[in-house]
């Protein structure tokens, strides 16, 4: 099902932007777990609307309920099942031209799958659809950071043609991102690409940029051979978050430019590991981004992930309507000048599903892994 993503963490979202309200229900999630709902609530805050200047003005709390599978603060193993209530539609914004193909969005190409599709507010194409990814991937969060330590970092790492260069000296912690409007924790970079986009904003137009994720605390032996690899994994995973249009792991596209000599990542043992049933290694340099043959091998997952400037803008556009019409949009209605701040979050979200997802598979196929990783990772 297209609304439906993950083996044994399986998570389902449904709602659309203008309706009654969005929703997700997550099977697999381990029973007896206690849920911190602020955190919850919290990773909803970060990715809401309305936070800032650089964002779009729709006004939501963002605030869930509870529906199934949780009691006295604990997870129950059943279905867990959240809903969101929408609060502060303007559906009317949209009525002046609900029958025309708005470019770069997914009004044509819906309509030609579905025949019929709904004209408010992109529908399930909406980036308001990702606040269910958001509440399963804060969920699966928890429950990596208890067992594992596992953490994911993702930070704006450009803007336009403003670059951070995030990867050379990564966030510590979430907190570094947030403390900047634009979630990039280079006090330079986050000043310029803050000024880039109040003018993008103020012209009618958007703009894009890249997201630079960091997963400390990997262990190895997440991800499966083949087709499961887990790279593909994330791939697909981040590229059906809405404006998400390229993925790179590790070394990424500049790796091309380098010869094997310099690319390859060597192993080193750590301390008093050599007769370990798994050897705890390490490499100096990590061009591999953390996977190798699908598999994570142990060192911090690398990834960097490409959004397209905000489609709706206030610009004249040609484009044509459902009767095959040329006509001109000039959109109106309230959006992101740049969806890379809001980005972040959805951006974690996404990442922990998958290694959530990756991480019961492995428990499943092998239980005395997690008793190896426990010791040694």
């Amino acid at each position: 099902m297209s609304s439906s993503t993950g083996t044994v963490y399986r998570v389902t979202t449904f709602g659309e932007s203008h309706g009654p309200g969005i929703g997700v229900v997550i099977d697999g999630c381990p029973a007896n777990f206690e849920l911190d709902l602020e955190n919850i609530q919290h990773e909803l805050k970060r990715r809401r609307p309305g936070q800032s200047k650089l964002t779009t003005p729709r006004n939501e709390p963002d605030e869930f309920e509870i529906l199934s599978g949780f009691y006295n603060g604990k997870t129950l193993g059943t279905s867990l099942a959240f809903f969101v209530r929408n609060t502060d539609m303007k559906s009317t914004d949209y009525d002046r031209w609900s029958d025309v193909y708005r470019p770069s969005h997914a009004d044509f190409t819906y309509h030609a799958k579905y025949t019929h599709r709904t004209p408010h507010g992109g529908g399930r194409a909406s980036v308001r659809e990702s606040i269910a990814r958001v509440i399963a991937g804060s969920v699966a969060g928890q429950i990596l950071k208890k067992e594992l330590n596992l953490e994911t970092i993702a930070w704006v790492d450009s803007v336009g043609n403003i670059d951070a260069d995030g990867f050379q000296e990564p966030p510590l912690d979430r907190n570094a991102v947030d403390e900047s409007p634009v979630r990039c924790h280079n006090p330079n970079a986050s000043r310029r690409m803050t000024e880039l986009i109040e003018q993008v904003k103020k012209d009618g137009d958007s703009v894009g940029g890249t997201i630079g994720v960091i997963v400390n605390h990997v262990p190895p032996g997440l991800g499966d051979p083949v087709f499961d690899k887990l790279e593909a994994d994330l791939a697909k995973a981040c590229l059906s978050i809405p404006a998400c249009k390229g993925f790179e792991s590790g070394s990424g596209f500049s790796g091309t430019r380098l010869r094997g000599s310099q690319h390859n990542d060597p192993f080193y043992l750590k301390p008093d590991q050599a007769k370990s049933p798994i050897p705890s290694v390490q490499t100096p340099t990590n061009f591999s981004g953390g996977i190798q043959g699908g598999i994570s091998n142990g060192m911090p997952i690398l990834l960097r992930l490409a959004f397209k400037p905000t489609a709706t803008i206030r610009k004249n556009q040609n484009t044509v309507n459902e009767k095959g019409e040329e006509v001109i949009l000039k959109a109106g209605g309230r959006h992101d000048p740049c969806v890379l701040p809001r980005a972040v979050p959805i951006v974690e979200s996404m990442v922990n599903m998958v290694l959530m997802d990756a991480y019961l598979r492995q428990r499943a196929l092998q239980p005395e892994w997690y008793k190896l990783i426990q010791k040694d990772y």
